[in-house]
């Protein structure tokens, strides 16, 4: 990695991939000096999930004022910012477009070093701000609505995906269960409640595991078995308990994750392991993880919730590392929805 000379480096961080308006400032990748998060949800409930189109123009009325908020929690100016960090994919591309855009213009007005950030590398990421002896190698298990990735994290910055998901996502599959159940949108917090309720072992749905890769995931099949239980059950005039069945359907999500994580710690020698992204903070799949760890003499790393959802803290803690590394970005900038980890 490059020397940087100074000792305090200041990241104005934004995130704008999906449904929240985020800024955040850090200070050398792991004091966070404020994190602002202006979310979405109660707007995109009305419709089920995240309307792409209403989620870009809520951006663009928020982020000044999100950005102005986290400069002034953290009592500094754009005059002591070191480097503009930003998500630029993957995600949903007219949200990225606003915070891209945002970025670049800061950058460019104060003449400040550019730095682009992968979505899934700003998870992984927030495992550092709280875990101050967290150092690469380990395990990461990223788990969102729109990914399922194992990752080898070799350095900072420096990622090999071992397993990821062929079809749903786990978040994705926790969304459409809720919806099916009539919890509504975002899933995964609600069945995660209801879960506590039900029987975890009342309905056996399948766990499905992939020929010949034996670390990625598949989370279409446990759907569609949970939607056609419910569907047998009121064609034959059955009761069914939604607890039960939102019980069921997570641990069979969690014992596929739980399984997987595990085998490929083990196979790849590692003994530090993290969980990121949204579904980790799942309380059920924590407990889970933090048992298996356990078990397998693993060191076990995860964030709090408010750094397991989308927000600008974690991006500039990887920006901090990319930044270290020498990673600047030229103002042809764009934002990449597709984006892969490890992609530049």
């Amino acid at each position: 990695m490059e020397a940087v000379k100074k000792e305090e480096i200041l990241i104005l961080a934004i995130e704008s991939s999906c449904d929240e308006t985020a800024a955040a400032v850090v200070k050398n990748g792991r004091a966070v000096l404020s994190n602002v998060i202006s979310s979405q949800i109660d707007l995109h409930k009305l419709y089920g999930g995240v309307v792409p189109e209403i989620a870009s123009r809520k951006h663009i009325e928020k982020i000044n004022q999100v950005i102005q908020e986290a400069l002034d929690t953290a009592k500094v100016t754009l005059d002591e910012i070191d480097a503009v960090g930003v998500t630029y994919g993957p995600g949903l591309v007219g949200a990225l477009l606003v915070g891209v855009a945002e970025a670049k213009a800061i950058a460019y007005a104060k003449g400040l070093p550019l730095v682009g950030v992968h979505h899934i590398e700003g998870h992984i990421s927030a495992n550092y701000i709280e875990n101050p002896d967290l150092e690469p190698p380990f395990l990461c298990l990223v788990v969102s609505g729109g990914h399922t990735h194992l990752v080898c994290v070799r350095d900072y910055g420096v990622y090999e995906v071992i397993g990821r998901t062929r079809d749903d996502a786990a978040g994705e599959a926790f969304d459409k269960v809720a919806r099916a159940i009539g919890l509504g949108y975002p899933g995964g917090p609600k069945i995660d409640k209801l879960s506590r309720e039900g029987n975890p072992d009342a309905i056996s749905f399948p766990h499905a595991h992939i020929d010949g890769a034996p670390y990625d995931f598949s989370f279409s099949g446990v759907k569609s078995a949970v939607l056609n239980y419910i569907n047998g059950c009121r064609m034959k005039e059955i009761d069914y308990n939604t607890a039960d069945i939102a019980a069921s359907f997570q641990k069979a999500v969690i014992d596929v994750l739980v399984d997987n994580a595990m085998r490929a710690a083990a196979e790849y020698r590692f003994s530090k392991f993290a969980i990121a992204g949204g579904v980790a903070s799942n309380s059920a799949l924590r407990a889970a993880m933090k048992k298996a760890c356990g078990e397998h003499n693993i060191e076990f790393y995860h964030p709090s919730p408010i750094l397991c959802t989308d927000n600008a803290a974690m991006i500039g803690a990887a920006a901090y590392y990319e930044y270290l590394a020498g990673t600047r970005h030229g103002w042809d900038l764009n934002a990449v929805p597709n984006l892969k980890l490890g992609e530049r």
